[in-house]
């Protein structure tokens, strides 16, 4: 019964650590170019933010670790009116 217990703890534990590093996605706050509005970009999506014609986005943060930072960041552009929305 210890022994059961042990592994399943183990396991547990293992499971956390491997699953740590990939929960850990990468936020972007991006600009567009054309409209200066600001986005939270997730770097796990499949594809980039589709570009066509004027356009363009730009990265304007470093990578984030949460959801919640980059969206805070994301206001605190805005309220220093360097993004529109």
């Amino acid at each position: 019964m210890r022994r059961v217990l042990a592994l399943c703890a183990f396991a547990g534990i293992a499971t956390t650590v491997f699953a740590a590093p990939a929960s850990a996605a990468g936020y972007y706050v991006i600009r567009w170019e054309n409209t200066g509005i600001c986005q939270v970009w997730n770097e796990d999506l499949r594809y980039k933010p589709f570009q066509w014609g004027v356009s363009t986005y730009k990265v304007v943060s470093k990578p984030l670790p949460t959801f919640t930072a980059a969206s805070d960041l994301q206001i605190k552009l805005r309220a220093e009116r360097k993004c529109t929305l």
